[in-house]
C-alpha cells in the first residue's frame, strides 16, 4: 500500500508544472475584497486601521500575485490608495440610481446591504482601477469572488459610467472590452458579450458599446465589438441584437404569444 500511495504521490507532484499557482491568492484576495467594502460602507469600521491592513494584504497579494519580475508591482498600493475616494463617490451615485430606479428599494442603506446588483458594481469598480494599474490577476479574482455570491459576471476591464444600475443581477455577463456609458439601467439575465470566441481575438474590441440613458430589459443578448446600442434607447426583454441600433430607439422581441381560454 506504501508504495502504490508512493507512486501516486510522485505522480501528482510530476504534473503539477506551474510554480505560481497558489490557491493563497485566491484566499487572501477574498479577504482583501472584504476589507476595501468594509472600509468604504461600513460605520463602524475604523477608516485608518482598515488601511493599515489592507496595504498589508496588498502587499501578500504582490508577493504572491506579482511574479513578472520587469512589472514595479511595489509602487501600485500608494496610486491605487489615492483612488479609493473617487471610487467611492461613483458608488454613491450608483446607490442613488438604485434609489431612483427601483421601488421596491426602501432605503439606501438596504441598496448597500442588501442588493447583488449594488454589491457587483461595487467591486466591479474597485477591481477596475486596479486593472489599470497592470496586476491583471487580483482584479479578475476579485470580480470572480463578486461573481459566486451575486450571479453577476462583471470582468474588470470593462469601462462603465456613472450611475449604473443593475436590477435582481443573476445571470448578467459583462464582457471585458464593453463600454457603458451613463446612466444605464440593466435587468436580470441580460448578456453583453462577443460574437464568437477565439484566441486571435485577444486585444480586440469585442463586446458592445451601450451608450447613455439606455435601458435593457431581461434576458436580453447584445453581440459583437462594432454593435452600439444607440443613446436613451430601450431594448425589450429577449431581444437578440447583434447590429448597431440608433439613439432613441425602442427595440423589442416580437414573438407571438396565444393565450387561450379553456372553459
Amino acid at each position: 500500500m506504501t508504495k502504490a500511495k508512493d507512486k501516486i504521490i510522485a505522480k501528482i507532484k510530476q504534473q503539477k508544472q506551474n510554480p505560481n499557482l497558489r490557491l493563497k491568492i485566491k484566499e487572501r484576495t477574498e479577504y482583501f475584497t472584504n476589507l476595501l467594502f468594509y472600509t468604504l460602507f461600513d460605520m463602524d469600521t475604523e477608516v485608518e486601521t482598515n488601511i493599515d491592513l489592507l496595504e498589508k494584504t496588498f502587499e501578500e497579494l504582490i508577493d504572491l500575485a506579482c511574479w513578472e519580475t520587469d512589472k514595479p508591482c511595489s509602487k501600485i498600493w500608494q496610486s491605487y490608495l489615492e483612488k479609493l475616494p473617487h471610487i467611492l463617490q461613483k458608488l454613491n451615485k450608483d446607490a442613488e440610481a438604485f434609489m431612483k430606479s427601483d421601488p421596491a428599494a426602501n432605503s439606501i442603506e438596504e441598496v448597500y446591504l442588501a442588493y447583488p446588483g449594488f454589491y457587483a458594481i461595487a467591486i466591479y469598480r474597485l477591481s477596475h482601477e486596479l486593472l489599470t494599474f497592470g496586476m491583471p490577476l487580483v482584479p479578475r479574482l476579485m470580480t470572480e469572488y463578486s461573481h459566486r455570491l451575486t450571479g453577476t459576471d462583471i470582468n474588470p476591464g470593462a469601462e462603465i459610467g456613472e450611475s449604473f444600475f443593475i436590477d435582481h443581477a443573476t445571470g448578467i455577463v459583462i464582457g471585458e472590452t464593453a463600454i457603458i456609458k451613463d446612466n444605464v439601467k440593466i435587468y436580470q439575465g441580460v448578456t453583453l458579450g462577443g460574437l464568437y470566441v477565439d484566441r486571435k481575438l485577444r486585444n480586440v474590441k469585442r463586446h458592445p458599446t451601450v451608450e447613455n440613458n439606455v435601458t435593457i430589459y431581461a434576458n436580453a443578448t447584445i453581440l459583437g465589438g462594432a454593435t452600439v446600442i444607440g443613446k436613451n434607447s430601450t431594448v425589450g426583454g429577449n431581444a437578440w441584437i447583434t447590429s448597431s441600433v440608433p439613439a432613441n430607439s425602442i427595440i423589442s422581441n416580437t414573438s407571438e404569444i396565444k393565450i387561450k381560454k379553456v372553459v
